[in-house]
C-alpha cells in the first residue's frame, strides 16, 4: 500500500469531497445514527476519530454528543482548514498515519468512518486501538467490502483487498464483543464511464491506481464499461458496499 500516493490523491480531492461524497455522506449519517443508537452517551466522553478527512461524519457525530475531548487524524494535513469550525478547546487535530497507533490511551470510543480499508494490517490495527480503550468502550467503524467498486476492478485489475464481513467479524470477536454488524450494497448510475473515473477522482478513491491512463487504455475502459456495466436506461453504474461494525472491550 503506497502512502504517499493515497495521501496525495486524497489531499487533491479535499476541495470537491465534500460536494460529490454521496455515498460517503450517506454512510456517515449512518454511522453516526448507529453509535447514537448503540453506543450509551456517558460512554463517549473521550474520543478518537481515525481519518476524520474533511469532517463529514464528525459534524454529524457532534451534533449528537458532547465529548469533553476529541482527536481527530487524518494522514493528510490538507485536511485541517477544513476542520477549522470544529477544532478548539475540546477537539484537537492530529496529522499521522493511524497505524502508527501514536494516539492518547483511555479512549472511550474510538470511531472511524469509512477510512480502515487503506489500512494494511487490520488485525494489527484492532489489537492497537482495544489497548488505547478503557474496558467497557467501544471501537465502531464503516468500511466496505468486496463488492466495492467491483466494476471497475474488474477492467482495470487495480483496487483493495476488501475484507467480507464474515472475515471482519471473526478477527474482532478474538478481540471485542461484537454488537453490531451490517452491510448493505449501493448502486450510482452516471452518464457515461468517464463519469465513474470523475467520480472517483473527485472522492479521492483512486488513492491505489499509478498506472496513467493513455488514450487508448481509456477509450479500451469505456467500450468495456458501457459493454459490460450498464442498465435498461442506457446509463452506467457503479457498486458500492458498505460495512457497519460496532464493537465492546
Amino acid at each position: 500500500m503506497d502512502k504517499v500516493l493515497i495521501s496525495r490523491r486524497f489531499a487533491k480531492a479535499v476541495g470537491t469531497y465534500l460536494d460529490k461524497a454521496d455515498v460517503q455522506r450517506y454512510v456517515a449519517s449512518r454511522m453516526a445514527e448507529l453509535t447514537g443508537r448503540y453506543i450509551p452517551s456517558d460512554i463517549q466522553e473521550r474520543v478518537l476519530e481515525i481519518g476524520c478527512g474533511t469532517g463529514m461524519f464528525t459534524r454529524m457525530y457532534l451534533q449528537q454528543a458532547a465529548p469533553e475531548e476529541m482527536w481527530l487524524n487524518d494522514l493528510c494535513p490538507e485536511v485541517e482548514p477544513y476542520l477549522a469550525d470544529v477544532l478548539g478547546e475540546k477537539v484537537h487535530f492530529m496529522a499521522k498515519d493511524a497505524e502508527t497507533l501514536a494516539f492518547p490511551e483511555g479512549q472511550d470510543l474510538i470511531v472511524s468512518c469509512s477510512a480502515v480499508q487503506w489500512f494494511e494490517d487490520l488485525p494489527r490495527f484492532f489489537s492497537g486501538c482495544r489497548k488505547l480503550l478503557y474496558e467497557g468502550g467501544y471501537l465502531a467503524f464503516s468500511t466496505f467490502g468486496p463488492h466495492n467498486t467491483e466494476e471497475v476492478a474488474t477492467l482495470t485489475a487495480a483496487g483493495l483487498s476488501y475484507p467480507s464481513l464474515e472475515e471482519l467479524k471473526e478477527i474482532l470477536a478474538a478481540r471485542y464483543e461484537v454488537v453490531y454488524a451490517h452491510e448493505e450494497q449501493l448502486r450510482l448510475s452516471f452518464s457515461s464511464p468517464l463519469e465513474v473515473l470523475k467520480h472517483l477522482k473527485e472522492t479521492g478513491v483512486t488513492g491505489t491506481v499509478a498506472q496513467p491512463w493513455t488514450r487508448g487504455r481509456l477509450q479500451e475502459f469505456c467500450r468495456n464499461y458501457t459493454k459490460q456495466f450498464s442498465d435498461e436506461r442506457g446509463k452506467v453504474y457503479l457498486t458500492f458496499h458498505p460495512i457497519y461494525m460496532i464493537c465492546r472491550k
